[in-house]
């Protein structure tokens, strides 16, 4: 929720304040990261009373993106901003090195186990453990390459028994 009484009237057309109203816009697949624990804005530029914010997919074809560039563009008329322009760009890839450490701390309270090593793919073929989010034993193994959505796979932890999302390493 949106407190409205901090809304500007008039906007201030700079990287910190626009980045601000950004970390207001949450990702829709998960709901307690925003797209800057993400990671996926890749460029803002501004003049005047025009605004372009360049984001980035997770995963090529991501069937976020679209719900993500309407949420922008909202949260930034909401505050105040005009003539808004949001695009996707695909180069250079999005990589799971960007999720801030708010963002990996937020996966691991809310169930999902955040990449295990910055650039690894190490834990999806075992070599690297993936701790269980639940009860934090490394006893864990890969259920499926595949898990909720494209960038998760669906592990189990062998001592608490929980099945968990594993947020994979891009």
């Amino acid at each position: 929720m949106v407190d409205t009484a901090t809304i500007p009237r008039d906007p201030v057309y700079d990287d910190k304040s626009i980045r601000k109203v950004l970390e207001m816009v949450k990702d829709p697949e998960i709901p307690v990261l925003t797209i800057e624990d993400m990671g996926i804005v890749r460029n803002i530029e501004f003049e005047k009373e025009s605004v372009q914010i360049s984001i980035m997919p997770t995963y090529s074809g991501c069937p976020a993106m679209d719900v993500i560039a309407e949420d922008v563009k909202s949260m930034l008329v909401l505050h105040g901003y005009k003539n808004i322009e949001v695009k996707t760009v695909l180069s250079p890839a999005w990589s799971s090195d960007f999720i801030s450490e708010n963002g990996r701390k937020c996966l691991e309270e809310y169930g999902i186990a955040p990449p295990v090593s910055a650039g690894s793919k190490a834990a999806m073929i075992g070599i690297d453990a993936v701790a269980c989010p639940q009860c934090k034993s490394i006893k864990t193994k890969v259920v499926s390459e595949f898990g909720s959505t494209a960038c998760k796979a669906l592990y189990k932890c062998e001592d608490c028994l929980e099945p968990f999302d594993y947020f994979k390493c891009v």
